[in-house]
């Protein structure tokens, strides 16, 4: 049985802001912690790690074994978007063309970083496996099918599977009408 932190315990972790209805599981983890924010209703499962300047909005899910890079370029999931288990999010990467040195342990002037902010917007619901790398821009609204790679941005209202990640299908929108029915009802 997963072991969430109180409210207490919560506050006292040092996020950059946190919000209410948040769970979290005590197996995650979180590095620069004071630079992440972390809206109402958020719930982050086991073994997770969220690295970096990142944002999550309300009524988000990162499922077990998901993982968030932000590093100095950020990460920001908005409302209702939805991670499911042993996702990666990159918003920073190393060179892998052979041209310069890799890995943390090498200083900076010796790599050639890749640093992008990585924005998954409202709705988006990713796949268990998926990748995304640094720069991408999920549309509203898009699902990405299970061990996709992500690495350009997607179109709104769109389902995408792939190596890389492509437009297959539309989406469809009826789950505005949900939203706006569940803001309704929990409004304070």
């Amino acid at each position: 049985m997963t072991s969430f932190f109180n409210n207490s315990e919560l506050s006292s972790l040092q996020f950059k802001s946190i919000g209410n209805k948040v769970n979290i599981s005590r197996l995650a983890s979180f590095y620069d912690i004071r630079n992440i924010s972390i809206g109402n209703n958020v719930r982050i499962d086991d073994f997770c790690i969220l690295s970096g300047n990142i944002t999550l909005g309300n009524n988000i899910h990162i499922a077990a074994g998901t993982y968030l890079f932000g590093g100095n370029a950020g990460i920001i999931l908005k409302d209702f978007s939805n991670l499911s288990s042993r996702i990666a999010i990159y918003a920073e990467s190393d060179d892998y063309s052979g041209i310069t040195l890799t890995n943390p342990t090498i200083p900076n002037i010796y790599k050639n970083l890749t640093k992008k902010l990585v924005v998954i917007n409202k709705h988006v619901i990713i796949g268990t496996g998926s990748v995304i790398l640094p720069g991408v821009d999920i549309g509203e609204g898009v699902a990405i099918g299970a061990l996709s790679l992500v690495n350009k941005s997607l179109p709104p209202w769109k389902i995408c599977v792939g190596i890389p990640a492509v437009p297959v299908k539309e989406r469809k929108k009826d789950l505005l009408k949900l939203e706006e029915q569940y803001n309704k009802y929990s409004a304070p």
